[in-house]
This record gives C-alpha cells, structure tokens and sequence, in this order.
C-alpha cells in the first residue's frame, strides 16, 4: 500500500490550506492510499537552529518520522508575500535528506488573490533541493474565500475534478518512483 503523510503550512483555526489537505488527503485515501494528516497547528515545533537534535521538542521526531516512514507527501502552503509561509518552510527545515530524499511530493497553494505559481515553483526548488520528485500536477488555489463552502467542499466543479488528476497522479507517480503498489 502506498503511505502519504500531508501537512499544510497554516496556523489559522479556519484554515483554508487545512481544507485543500483534507480534500487531498480524501482523494488519495478513496484511490486506496494511506494517508497520515499531521496538523502543524497542533505540533510543539521550534525554529530550526540548524542542528541536528531538538531534545525539548518530541514533536520534531515526531514529524520527522512521519515522513521517514512515507512514500510521499501533500505539501499545501497559504502564499506569503509571493512565497512560502514560514510555517511550511520551518517543518521542512527541521527535516533533512533522510526523511526526504527520494520521496515523492504533491503541492498545492492557496491564495487570497489571483492565481500563480510562486509559492508552487519555491517548494518545488526546495525538494529538488533534498533530492525528492515532485509530481507535474499540482494546484493553485485563487481567492480561496470563494472556492470552498461552508462545509469545506469545493464550489468549483473544474477545481475539484483537479484534484482528482492530483491524487491519481500522485499516487501513480509514487509506484513507480518508490516501487511500490
């Protein structure tokens, strides 16, 4: 069975990137997927010092198990100032090649405004980085206060049918990739 593990690098209570995770992560886990959905709000992380041990903070191996154990990954970010939130970039920084490397990863982005690629593009930079494959689908959620209801569903039949295409294509891609069924 292929493993994910999502985060979404928000810390609102009434998180869109929280919405867009629980939606991947359904999707996945209707294609058969395990997924295991870790929700950074609720994890005691501390900023990443660059050292290698956080003995204060079980959460960090925590999370960092997570990952280890995975075949890949969600990585749903709210877009800051045309960029990453530091919230999504922190958690990956406490992680290094050995929960990371050869993964394989799914994005999404969620933005107020209209849509873009920045904040897709710099996390796509930063698993090149640790060596991870990343899936060509990915999805750029715009004026996310129009996209969801108010039972989290989404509005948008086209936006909805493309997480289908991310789901199915993460976990294709992520057999191959990993050798896994």
């Amino acid at each position: 069975m292929v493993r994910f593990v999502g985060i979404a690098g928000s810390l609102r209570a009434d998180s869109y990137s929280q919405q867009a995770l629980v939606i991947a992560t359904q999707r996945l886990e209707a294609l058969g997927a395990e997924v295991e959905r870790l929700d950074l709000r609720t994890l005691n992380l501390p900023f990443c010092d660059g050292g290698k041990d956080y003995p204060d903070y079980p959460d960090v191996d925590r999370l960092r198990q997570a990952f280890h154990q995975a075949d890949g990954m969600i990585l749903v970010t709210p877009e800051y100032h045309g960029s990453v939130s530091g919230v999504i970039k922190n958690a990956l920084d406490l992680m290094s090649f050995d929960q990371l490397s050869g993964k394989v990863g799914g994005l999404i982005s969620v933005l107020g405004g209209q849509p873009n690629s920045n904040a897709l593009n710099d996390l796509r930079v930063i698993l090149r980085w640790v060596h991870a494959w990343v899936i060509p689908e990915q999805i750029a959620i715009a004026q996310a206060w129009k996209a969801f209801g108010a039972d989290g569903k989404l509005q948008d039949a086209k936006l909805s049918e493309r997480f289908d295409e991310f789901a199915q294509s993460l976990i294709e891609n992520t057999q191959k990739l990993r050798n896994v069924t």
